[in-house]
């Protein structure tokens, strides 16, 4: 018993330490610390194109590298975050980034889901308020054939 538990342990700290590995190669990290943390952080808020759900910076397509070595070159010629990504979407489109910007051209974005679900949970609940229509009472000739078929019936 012990033995299974060590190798569920071993199993998890092994997974644990594994984790997402981050693609960047040694060759493309900045010798400015504080520079390359902000280029982790730019590169964090980029779509690769290539993957699609991957930031450049979890991606090891070769299209991500070339997103992350252009990042920073614009850091070392002294660009600020706001415009490495405005210059990064001015050249792929608004899709590159991860997070889609709040303007009009995202409102459905952003307010879609939300408005989908307010819609579904009225629907329900008028649904399950209406009232329910009361039953007719029965006539006289109804009340004498559902008599009627219960004395027929064995």
């Amino acid at each position: 018993m012990i033995s299974r538990r060590f190798a569920i342990l071993a199993l998890l700290v092994l997974l644990r330490i594994g984790g997402t590995p981050y693609a960047l190669e040694p060759g493309e990290a900045l010798d400015d610390p504080v520079l390359e943390a902000r280029a982790r952080d730019i590169s964090k808020e980029l779509r690769c194109l290539v993957c699609q759900n991957q930031s450049i910076d979890d991606s090891s397509a070769a299209l991500a590298r070339d997103l992350r070595l252009l990042v920073r070159e614009r850091l070392k010629a002294g660009d600020g975050d706001s415009e490495v990504i405005a210059f990064i979407v001015a050249r792929y489109g608004a899709y590159v980034r991860l997070k889609p910007p709040f303007d009009p051209s995202t409102y459905a974005l952003w307010f879609g889901p939300p408005a989908v679900l307010v819609i579904a949970l009225l629907v329900v609940f008028r649904a399950t308020r209406r009232p329910r229509p009361s039953p007719l009472p029965l006539d006289a000739d109804e009340r004498r054939r559902i008599d009627a078929l219960r004395d027929d019936s064995p």
